[in-house]
């Protein structure tokens, strides 16, 4: 199977999703889609980690070429500060299968 696209997922701290697009934009990507979420974590977690989970979220995804996706995942945790203020995690997932997209 020939994947020609990847789905970069971000989750960040709500008020954040907009530096995800920005950074992304920056990399090559041309839009994403943002969902308004929640997050869970156990008092342990927080703890153990000394932070602050916020339970408001962001959850972006960018759906990508397949050869821009380290660029973006590089951009995205660099540029819109995922390890600081906005407590992100950032991932791909290959797509398989798209249909209605103009290249």
């Amino acid at each position: 199977m020939n994947n020609k696209y990847e789905l970069v997922v971000c989750i960040v701290n709500a008020g954040f999703s907009q530096n995800v697009m920005t950074a992304a934009r920056a990399a090559g990507a041309k839009g994403g889609t943002i969902i308004r979420a929640r997050g869970s974590a156990n008092p342990t977690s927080e703890e153990f980690f000394n932070i602050t989970i916020q339970p408001d979220k962001e959850m972006v995804m960018i759906l990508v070429p397949k050869g821009i996706k380290d660029d973006v995942l590089h951009a995205v945790y660099k540029d819109a500060d995922l390890a600081g203020t906005a407590q992100g995690i950032a991932f791909s997932i290959p797509v398989n299968h798209t249909t209605t997209l103009k290249e």
